[in-house]
């Protein structure tokens, strides 16, 4: 069961980090746009990208991480774990910032620009890289 949920978690993770990663620069070629048109397609690209596939696949590495916790909840207890959590806490964090940002967009085009957006971008990244980085360099990182 646990490898099972193992990989579930990664398939959804690579889902969620790459919707993360093009909906922050979605939002700097919206940002960057000036004729209505365009920004009403950006609008549906972003819907679609947050609804679709961003959030669904949040939701499953969320439930499919809890899940794993639940059968080996001695991970909890490990260091690399609990700042792999913080980092987790981080992206849930930039996902919800993204959805405002989307309706600020629509609402507010001008509240933040391109360059705002375009630092925005690399927030999942660097999160990303801690992430993975801990769960590969655990046995170097901590003893367990």
């Amino acid at each position: 069961m646990y490898l099972a949920l193992k990989t579930l978690h990664v398939v959804a993770v690579i889902s969620w980090m790459a919707g993360l990663l093009y909906i922050f620069r979605l939002f700097v070629y919206h940002a960057m746009e000036t004729e209505e048109v365009v920004r009403e397609r950006f609008q549906v690209m972003e819907r679609r990208l947050l609804n679709a596939i961003t959030t669904p696949a949040g939701i499953v590495t969320l439930l499919s991480g809890t899940g794993m916790l639940v059968l080996v909840p001695g991970y909890l207890s490990q260091g690399w774990l609990q700042l792999k959590l913080v980092m987790v806490t981080g992206l849930v964090a930039a996902h919800l910032f993204a959805i405002v940002a989307r309706h600020r967009l629509i609402v507010e085009p001008a509240r933040w620009n391109h360059r705002f957006f375009r630092v925005m971008n690399e927030l999942p990244t660097i999160l990303m890289i801690v992430i993975v980085s801990m769960v590969i360099l655990k046995p170097l990182l901590w003893s367990s």
